[in-house]
């Protein structure tokens, strides 16, 4: 192959390439580029055109440029606005860098020009390559018929098989990068394999979209006759009386109508509803709405109801099985029963389960529907400040619903459900209304057999339901709502009633969850003691079971890993399992101190024993309170120092003590906030015993609130109290007399090793707490 090698200015095209004999036009205004038409118009308006590999690139680099390029002449310049220049060449033969010689102010390169006419083929083998390409061609042109049948004529005279290529190539729409290839390949058989093969996938391609083309139209095509046929229906309908084509829908609402158990009211508003739908176009907002209240008047149980149980025997049996303790609740689900088999007219109670969280408010509500065979809705109320959700939105508005009460009837399925309104006391108000004010008449046994619903605006029998609220305190429930409700204490629970609740109900349950068979984890009694003790605190059991939870979770771990077949938590072992122990309680001293008395406090997590110091010191009758006190409890103190004030003589404490001693009352733990009134006697017995320098006993604690005439009043919170002094170690207990009444309902088994003495003013605490050194 002969070769030679020539000096020519190089032009970078982007997105374009030239091939031997086209003829094509292109805009310049890269001022390399320009300067290398101004070269090439001095030297023979030759020019080497050479396309970039990245299009984007305004400035490329010769990495960026295609080894294969074409030797191009010059015939036409034209000068444009802007600086443009339009070119006008053709494409003579094609070219291969061999170097660079320059790079500015233009590439200048070294080309080797390569021979496009020699072919080393038979006749034979280049006619068979001609046949199949002019065959080709034939059928691309069937499937491209935007292609002139003059341009495929000119191709099909063509014998050069190089040439062939080169023109296919040029007229044929192919990505710059197979045209690049063609021009890339050197010998003339090679490249025309490559563009049959290049026009046959061309081929393929041109016919995929042709069938997609097809495909669509048909499509559109039977959308047209589609809206044609439905067109000449609604005229049809409307000749027979049925304007928008909605019998089939009225057939079937008025077949559930026949079947709705509903009052006379409903039935005629639901059949004028569906009168009113008849006239609504198709596709209107309107209708939609019409729908939706169609539909939900349809789906209320507004006369179907479960039967329900009047087994009193049974209904003990299984609430005794889910819970343990909340004897009140049973007994008073229990005396409802017992009621309503006498007398089936009797009104459902509105029970409010009040008590710290977790101690199995929600859940025995459940157990409560269970036993009664009533169907269970629960609503959560915590954060609801809107009136609307209680009552429902106009139908006016878009996206109008009914509220949480009919919802909730909706979705129980019967009119006589157990309905639970869960954290009642966690309500709001706004702007919007309150939500508790819309609750008054839902909540009313005189009232809420014609609850009215504003999306509903028909009135909806409430009195079948069984109401009950949980609440953590009644502070925040108003108190109309209040008056209302029936309130059950759900007090704290003991740790023996932790432990039977951890035996009978958490260790399985928990061990299920984690996928233990029984007989792979046991706890001892002594582990569960530890458990409940050092490393939970709180009134219920839900830390409880999660400590359970991460003990089984360990245990399963040590099944599969350590292949072990069971393993014993024990109380020397628990804390591999759990670490260290998180809370100590406080203990009785050792010994009897000055201005040192052990309060009892109720917390939202159960009991508690404080420890109340008292230091005097000679000043000028300063009196200081630390310990993040509230401001009941600074009243209580200064009540007390009025007490003693009135008292110096009996107690025999120095007239001016209040001018010429400052008094300091800490109670430690600052960093806890501490108020409420009982632990009045508290602070006044620990100043008496530090303005007489007499020792309190160590083993007695007491709770009351005191007057400035020294009475003691009565507090709350009781069995929590008692159970802390219990297990702080108290043997001596000072409550006020007119808590006598509240001990029958304080369990034998928080009582058993204390002594509790009632006292009925000052003068007794002071006799039973502090020691008379005289």
């Amino acid at each position: 192959m002969e070769e030679t090698t020539i000096k020519l200015p190089l032009l970078a095209l982007r997105g374009i390439n030239v091939l031997p004999d086209m003829i094509i036009h292109f805009d310049v205004n890269r001022k390399k580029s320009v300067n290398a038409l101004e070269e090439a118009m001095t030297n023979e308006q030759l020019v080497f055109l050479v396309a970039q590999k990245d299009a984007k690139e305004e400035e490329p680099l010769v990495d960026n440029l295609y080894k294969f390029g074409t030797i191009s002449k010059i015939k036409q310049l034209i000068k444009l606005p802007g600086n443009i220049i339009r070119v006008l060449v053709e494409g003579l033969d094609r070219g291969e860098i061999k170097n660079i010689i320059s790079e500015e102010p233009f590439i200048m390169t070294e080309v080797e020009k390569i021979d496009k006419t020699k072919t080393e083929i038979s006749e034979e083998e280049k006619e068979a390559l001609l046949r199949i390409t002019f065959e080709c061609l034939e059928e691309y042109s069937k499937v491209n018929p935007q292609y002139s049948i003059e341009t495929i004529k000119n191709m099909l005279g063509i014998r050069n098989i190089g040439k062939l290529a080169d023109s296919i190539a040029s007229n044929i729409n192919i990505s710059l990068e197979d045209k690049q290839k063609i021009l890339g390949e050197i010998n003339p058989a090679q490249r025309l394999k490559m563009t049959i093969s290049i026009l046959k996938s061309e081929i393929k391609l041109s016919k995929i979209k042709k069938d997609i083309q097809i495909q669509v139209k048909q499509k559109i095509d039977k959308n047209q006759k589609e809206y044609y046929l439905r067109e000449q229906l609604k005229v049809i309908q409307n000749e027979l009386g049925d304007k928008y084509g909605l019998g089939e829908e009225v057939e079937k609402y008025k077949e559930q109508l026949k079947k709705l158990k509903a009052p006379k009211e409903v039935k005629e508003k639901v059949e004028k509803e569906i009168d009113r739908m008849k006239k609504i176009p198709n596709g209107s907002s309107e209708g939609v709405v019409v729908r939706n209240y169609i539909e939900c008047l349809l789906e209320l149980p507004w006369n179907k109801k479960t039967k329900e149980s009047k087994n009193i025997t049974k209904a003990e049996d299984i609430l005794n099985k889910d819970h343990y303790g909340l004897e009140k609740v049973k007994e008073r689900i229990l005396e409802h029963l017992a009621v309503r088999k006498l007398s089936a007219k009797t009104d459902s109670p509105i029970l409010c389960l009040v008590g710290p969280p977790g101690t199995g408010k929600t859940s025995i509500a459940k157990s409560i529907a269970k036993a009664l065979n009533r169907n269970y809705v629960r609503i959560s109320l915590g954060g609801v400040r809107d009136e609307a959700e209680i009552r429902g939105h106009r139908k006016t508005y878009i996206g109008a619903m009914p509220g949480r009460i009919v919802n909730g009837l909706k979705q129980s399925g019967s009119s006589n459900a157990l309905m639970l309104f869960d954290e009642i006391d966690k309500m709001s108000s706004d702007f919007r209304g309150d939500p508790s004010s819309a609750l008054l008449e839902v909540l009313d046994s005189e009232q809420n057999n014609k609850f009215r619903d504003h999306y509903i605006q028909l009135p909806v029998d409430l009195s079948d339901v069984l109401f009950i609220a949980t609440a953590n305190s009644v502070q925040t429930i108003p108190r109309p709502l209040l008056d209302r409700l029936e309130l059950i204490e759900v007090t704290s629970y003991t740790a023996n009633e932790k432990m039977h609740i951890a035996v009978r109900h958490l260790i399985m349950k928990q061990m299920e969850k984690h996928g233990l068979k029984e007989g792979q984890l046991s706890i001892s009694k002594n582990a569960l003691k530890t458990l409940i003790s050092s490393y939970t605190k709180e009134a219920g059991v839900r830390n409880l079971e999660r400590r359970i939870g991460e003990i089984c979770r360990k245990a399963a771990k040590e099944v599969l890993v350590n292949n072990k077949p069971s393993i014993k938590i024990t109380e020397q072992n628990i804390e591999k399992y759990l670490g260290i122990p998180l809370y100590t309680f406080d203990r009785i001293a050792d010994k009897s101190q000055v201005g040192v008395v052990r309060g009892l406090a109720w917390t939202a997590v159960g009991g508690d024993t404080l420890s109340i110091e008292v230091n005097t010191m000679k000043g000028t009758g300063k009196f200081e309170l630390t310990g993040q006190l509230g401001d009941v409890m600074k009243e209580s103190a200064r009540a007390g120092i009025s007490y003693i004030r009135s008292k110096t003589k009996e107690l025999e404490i120095n007239e001016d003590f209040y001018k010429n001693i400052d008094i300091h009352i800490h109670i430690p733990e600052g960093a806890v906030p501490k108020d409420g009134p009982s632990a009045g006697i508290t602070m006044a017995t620990a100043m008496i015993s530090a303005l007489t320098n007499k020792p309190v006993k160590n083993d007695v604690a007491m709770t009351g609130e005191i007057t400035l005439r020294g009475r003691v009043l009565p507090i709350g919170g009781l069995k929590e109290k008692l159970l802390a002094a219990k297990r702080a170690g108290i043997k001596k207990v000072l409550i006020p007399k007119d808590n006598m009444k509240n001990m029958s309902e304080v369990d034998k088994e928080i009582t058993k090793g204390l002594e509790v003495i009632y006292v009925t003013s000052m003068n007794e605490v002071i006799d039973e707490a502090i020691i008379n050194t005289n």
